[in-house]
């Protein structure tokens, strides 16, 4: 049984961060699992998704018939490529709009289950455009979301779709402990004063990100504990993101020259590895926040829960799935709440450790890795076994042993624990 999940950027951005890790993670599980990288020569390819990922997202406008030639030209361009080189998989992973198409497009092999994965928030979509683009789910025998409200209503159950949520993974030097010592060393090798209060929101430089409205929250908090200190963290720009740049420019700007407003994008001289240099600033904030307007996942949102932070997170999509308001964080509307919230954790420490201690747990029990692969497993199973209704079977033989691996995993006393000891190893196809 070989798994192929297939996405457009090798690094950069939540898709190919969670593959990096899930691939291995299966292989160690004895699942022959690969992971190919599309990435047409064409560089407006990239603009024209970045807009599709807008639109969906409720951006308003249409596609152009200059757009739709791109679009439609480079994936069938990748479509022809897989099949020329003879790639075939048991179960195929296609993943955001980005490949939408390719099911549409590329010869199917007797037997192959192929899904289609969509990231991103659909739950105000530009109807116009998820009319025009809904078609191509058709090709497709499964369709994944990561939650029930990002369904379109056109889809009507069917090709059957599942409700996969993103994870982490602990393992990884971006989630794996730091002491708040080292911590703070890091965040001052990065121009910070590590004895004062530091706001962080981790997160590329983009529009639903609401950087201006974080912005608007600190000077709001400002007013009550004078000295704290804002991080903007992008470090990390996404090869299917050519607005980034842009937008970091309007941050700037809208920064005014505030010495205690940092904006942090590929910096020429890093101190430490990007993963390190994000966990540091998880660990050593007094409020972690993702102020989204409108959010697929968030997967920072659960990387500094895992550190025991509660987050301040926008009251929108995947955000609210992780976030219990007032539990073990808090969901906010508005620049001025964020603010408040702010303030709330800063003076009161105690609430904060409680807070960050149930959200820790709270990733433990829903958002690891282990659970995004028994998602998957169990779709690509019901649909092989010609049942599409959620439920597990069998899988020539192969389910009880990576299943039974996956439930043993326990990451709550020891969270850089792995599989029956082994480390994970990758397989990788870059197609250019």
């Amino acid at each position: 049984m070989r798994f192929v999940h297939a996405n457009s950027t090798v690094s950069g951005g939540g898709v190919a961060e969670i593959l990096q890790s899930l691939v291995p993670l299966m292989n160690s599980l004895g699942v022959q699992t690969e992971r190919l990288v599309v990435s047409p020569d064409d560089p407006e390819f990239f603009q024209v998704t970045k807009r599709i990922h807008n639109l969906l997202q409720g951006a308003q406008g249409s596609l152009s018939e200059q757009e739709s030639e791109v679009y439609y030209r480079c994936v069938g361009e990748v479509a022809k490529e897989i099949d020329s080189r003879g790639l075939e998989a048991d179960v195929w992973f296609f993943h955001d709009p980005q490949l939408l198409p390719m099911a549409s497009l590329m010869p199917k092999r007797n037997g192959e289950v192929r899904f289609w994965v969509c990231h991103i928030d659909l739950t105000a979509p530009n109807a116009g455009v998820l009319q025009e683009l809904t078609p191509l789910t058709q090709h497709f025998d499964g369709l994944a979301f990561s939650l029930p409200e990002f369904v379109p209503s056109a889809i009507n159950g069917h090709p059957p779709h599942y409700i996969t949520p993103p994870s982490i993974d602990p393992l990884t030097d971006k989630n794996r402990p730091m002491e708040k010592e080292e911590a703070l060393g890091i965040v001052a090798a990065m121009g910070l004063d590590p004895n004062r209060p530091l706001v962080t929101q981790v997160s590329r430089f983009d529009y639903w990100k609401d950087p201006w409205g974080v912005m608007d929250a600190y000077r709001w908090a400002r007013k009550s504990v004078p000295g704290i200190q804002l991080a903007l963290l992008g470090l990390s720009q996404a090869a299917d993101d050519p607005e980034a740049l842009g937008v970091l420019h309007s941050v700037k700007d809208y920064a005014s020259g505030d010495p205690d407003i940092h904006a942090f994008f590929y910096p020429d001289d890093l101190p430490d590895s990007i993963d390190r240099i994000v966990n540091a600033f998880q660990t050593a904030s007094v409020a972690v926040l993702q102020k989204s307007t409108r959010e697929g996942f968030g997967l920072t949102v659960s990387e500094a829960m895992w550190k025991g932070q509660p987050v301040i997170g926008g009251n929108v999509g995947g955000i609210k799935t992780q976030i219990e308001d007032g539990v073990n964080g808090f969901l906010v509307s508005t620049p001025e709440e964020c603010g408040e919230r702010i303030v709330h954790l800063i003076r009161d420490e105690s609430l904060r450790l409680q807070m960050g201690d149930a959200a820790r747990e709270s990733v433990r029990q829903r958002f690891l890795l282990p659970r995004l692969a028994v998602d998957y497993l169990r779709a690509a199973q019901s649909l092989i076994a010609g049942q599409a209704n959620g439920q597990m079977h069998r899988l020539n033989g192969q389910r009880l042993g990576a299943f039974e691996a996956l439930e043993q995993m326990n990451f709550g006393s020891n969270p850089t624990k792995s599989v029956k000891g082994s480390p994970y190893f990758s397989q990788h196809i870059d197609i250019q």
